[in-house]
């Protein structure tokens, strides 16, 4: 029986790598990367550093396939359609890495930004590929150290304060409003910067871009001073990288509901 790991291996920064992820990198035979082009190739070359500092060379094996582009100007009722396509093109990938090149005496490895609990498809497509039914296999689950975790201990808060809660959502959900009954919102996925619909409240933003690599940025304060500069560092950013991963934390002053 073939065998997957599915491994969280933090948000960027190698030494967020826990001793049970590692212990799962050192038993795996092949690692699986898909790879998002020449303009995120860093993120393909840090995924190569985590395995090169861990891992003797020689002991395994890399095998890079191209991550299939998904409609991102679809919007509305074409969203979820949008994304289940681009899920079901990602299992014929899964399918085909693990059938040709996975022995069935082999373990091989998915690493995952992050947790792998946490806006990442890759389970929901491995059971994807299982329901198909033309390859067999086990996986497990390692959890990682979140971006939203990373977040917070960079900026020394936590998520949480006494008796409230926390929401976790999207950029495209944050657009459509503030949530009802919550006042500490962490926000993943927005491209937009929906945050700037909310600058006229008291409300603290926590934002940080690339968390936890050598290029790892980080603004906060009230939102009403702060908006502006994340837009400037963001577009900076996204200009000189062609491409950003950012997440932030939105405080609101129960008393500005």
């Amino acid at each position: 029986m073939r065998r997957i790991h599915v491994i969280g291996i933090g948000a960027g920064d190698p030494e967020q790598l826990t001793l049970q992820a590692v212990r799962a990198l050192r038993s795996t035979d092949v690692f699986f990367v898909l790879g998002k082009g020449e303009v995120k190739s860093d993120l393909t070359r840090l995924r190569q550093d985590m395995l090169g500092a861990h891992l003797p060379e020689g002991t395994y094996r890399v095998v890079e396939a191209r991550d299939p582009e998904r409609d991102r100007s679809a919007g509305g009722a074409a969203y979820a359609p949008a994304v289940e396509d681009w899920r079901s093109a990602r299992a014929g990938i899964y399918e085909r890495l693990i059938a040709d090149e996975l022995g069935e005496d082999e373990t091989g490895a998915f690493l995952v930004w992050g947790d792998p609990a946490l806006y990442d498809s890759t389970l929901g497509i491995l059971e994807e590929v299982l329901d198909q039914g033309a390859v067999r296999f086990e996986y497990d689950v390692v959890p990682g150290i979140s971006s939203v975790s990373a977040l917070a201990a960079r900026h020394r808060t936590g998520l949480t304060r006494v008796a409230r809660p926390v929401q976790i959502t999207t950029g495209r959900r944050l657009a459509e409003g503030f949530p009802e009954g919550v006042d500490d919102v962490v926000v993943m996925l927005d491209a937009q910067l929906a945050f700037r619909r909310y600058a006229d409240q008291d409300i603290h933003i926590y934002w940080g871009a690339y968390l936890g690599t050598p290029d790892e940025i980080l603004a906060s304060g009230p939102i009403a001073e702060a908006a502006p500069r994340i837009e400037r560092l963001r577009a900076e950013a996204r200009e000189r990288k062609g491409w950003i991963m950012d997440t932030y934390l939105l405080r609101r002053n129960p008393k500005d509901r």
